[in-house]
């Protein structure tokens, strides 16, 4: 059976999108090529926010989020882990005490793993504690509860929220603003960004988040799979290009070809 015209042209786009990706992915692995991630302001205030909480001799608060690993969210939790990996290796480094706080019970015993690794990668194991990862509730608005309440007896000078967040991330960011902690944050809820931008010092937008543990690590591998997804975009802006101006002048085969 043969396959009909939109059936091949996506079987040939799928092809060409894997080769691209994994071209530029083994190229920039074997230093052929030198991908360069543009500067992110809000993760360079990483090391700005906790030496500023180092100084004022207070904590940093760190949040995943929803934090959940078995769902449509799951990659914008493992996202932020990349980023918390960091964020924990630069508390060691200043010697800064580290809250993260958990709303998922499915991801609260991978958490405690990482930050125990990161410790115990700088040198530090001794910075981990029982209470330096806390599960509050699966419930929403206890667990935004015990957050604000945490920001208020701790006194946190730092809070980074990175995951995906949704009605309460305008309460963390005004409860971070009222103690007056720098903030940074990030989220893949789009509807929420807006109340992040509002409250907090510094917020990564959109794909910033995904490019986040690449970012920070420099990991030639990480690098050229975010540059391999750059050059497909940059492919599909070509044929939508294409496709509007054959369509401009009256052909549509590049329409029909697509066309399901």
């Amino acid at each position: 059976m043969s396959m009909i015209p939109n059936t091949m042209f996506a079987f040939f786009s799928l092809i060409i999108i894997g080769v691209t990706i994994i071209g530029v992915l083994q190229m920039t692995k074997q230093g052929k090529m030198h991908p360069k991630l543009r500067r992110l302001a809000g993760l360079d205030a990483l090391e700005e926010a906790i030496g500023r909480a180092t100084e004022m001799g207070r904590p940093i608060h760190y949040s995943p989020g929803y934090g959940d690993i078995t769902n449509t969210n799951a990659p914008a939790t493992f996202a932020s882990f990349a980023i918390l990996s960091h964020v924990t290796g630069l508390s060691a480094k200043y010697n800064s005490q580290l809250i993260v706080t958990c709303k998922s019970p499915q991801s609260f015993p991978l958490i405690q793993e990482l930050v125990r690794t990161a410790y115990a990668a700088a040198g530090r194991q001794d910075m981990f504690k029982e209470d330096t990862v806390r599960f509050i509730s699966e419930a929403q608005f206890a667990w935004a509860a015990g957050v604000l309440g945490i920001f208020v007896r701790e006194k946190v000078a730092a809070n980074i929220m990175i995951g995906y967040f949704m009605a309460e991330s305008l309460l963390f960011a005004e409860g971070g603003a009222q103690v007056g902690a720098i903030q940074i944050a990030a989220t893949s809820n789009m509807a929420q960004t807006a109340f992040f931008v509002a409250a907090c010092d510094y917020v990564l937008l959109g794909e910033e988040l995904y490019a986040g543990g690449a970012y920070l690590s420099q990991d030639p591998i990480k690098v050229g799979s975010i540059a391999g997804q750059d050059y497909v975009k940059a492919i599909c802006m070509v044929f939508i290009s294409v496709g509007t101006i054959m369509l401009t002048f009256g052909s549509d085969w590049l329409v029909l070809l697509t066309r399901k």
